[in-house]
């Protein structure tokens, strides 16, 4: 954080001269310094995103396929008239550990079309699907295996 900081400081300023980088390196201490003490950031989780990156790198990658996938099962469901689309609402429970890995597929189920989550608390989902064959194997997914693996590093 502190490098990007001191890169934006460089970017904004337009040259680079011994004068704006000693201000630039004093500047973004401060800002990193103030982002430690109020934005709850560290240094241990800036490493730990770091060793993290090829596995959110994936993450992304999958999250795409996985998009792109479902919205060719909604254009099925939409355009074939004779299967009976039958909405359903499937609450599972997972056991991921931080509030930012829950959110994360929370948030993967709402982007993937078909599918909507409505509820989560603590670990407790409830998720609003197109038809009942969305609903199979989503407490199981793909997504919560991907985020137990970055939670563990």
């Amino acid at each position: 954080m502190y490098l990007l900081y001191f890169i934006l400081w460089v970017i904004f300023n337009g040259n680079l001269t011994p004068e704006i980088a000693a201000f630039g390196v004093i500047i973004a201490a401060a800002l990193f310094a103030f982002t430690c003490k109020f934005a709850d950031y560290s240094i241990a989780k800036e490493k730990k995103l770091f060793r993290n990156f090829f596995r959110i790198l994936r993450y992304v990658a999958v999250l795409i396929i996985e998009i792109v996938k479902a919205n060719f099962a909604v254009i099925h469901f939409i355009l074939t008239e004779k299967e009976e689309i039958e909405p359903t609402i499937v609450s599972f429970k997972t056991d991921l550990k931080t509030p930012t890995a829950r959110a994360s597929l929370a948030n993967a189920i709402t982007l993937t079309p078909g599918t909507i989550t409505v509820l989560l608390e603590d670990n407790v989902y409830a998720v609003h699907c197109l038809d009942d064959s969305l609903a199979e194997g989503i407490d199981e997914s793909v997504f919560v295996e991907m985020l137990k693996k970055i939670e563990e590093n």
